[in-house]
């Protein structure tokens, strides 16, 4: 019996993501499974000034996830993972990450874990999230120090 079957693997193009990518792939690559990628375009307009935000044009959005899409081909080759799915949502991370795992029947989500201090500590992170809400194995990668890039 395998260790896992399906990994979904959530990133978000950080520097980090290759790292991050590389673990998820050994892991697949041990357990016999197979990877997918997904990326969530979280689109949220914001206005500063309070004034009243307008809907804003669909072809924005399309932008958004046309960009996504040619950035998660460009880090799937990176990977050695071009010919695997690639997933382009459009939503809030923790929601999709988690919808596409469970349609997608993966057994193990592999996110990043950046070390994060103060507010960011306190409102959570997409890993902390998905590693509560999920309904199979969730693997937080933690990348090492050195691997970082400001």
């Amino acid at each position: 019996m395998a260790l896992y079957r399906h990994l979904l693997l959530a990133v978000d193009f950080s520097p980090e993501s290759i790292y991050i990518g590389e673990r998820a792939k050994a892991l697949a690559e041990t357990s016999g499974a197979r990877i997918s990628m997904i990326y969530v375009v979280e689109h949220v307009p914001l206005d500063l000034s309070n004034d009243l935000v307008l809907a804003q044009p669909v072809n924005i959005d399309q932008e958004l996830l046309e960009d996504a899409r040619s950035k998660l081909d460009a880090l799937a080759d990176e990977l050695g993972l071009g010919d695997r799915p690639k997933i382009v949502e459009l939503g809030a991370t923790k929601g999709e990450i988690l919808r596409v795992a469970e349609e997608n029947d993966a057994d193990l989500i592999v996110v990043g874990s950046h070390g994060r201090h103060g507010l960011s500590l306190l409102l959570g992170s997409t890993a902390n999230a998905v590693l509560h809400g999920a309904k199979c194995d969730v693997l937080a990668v933690r990348v090492p120090e050195q691997e970082k890039t400001s």
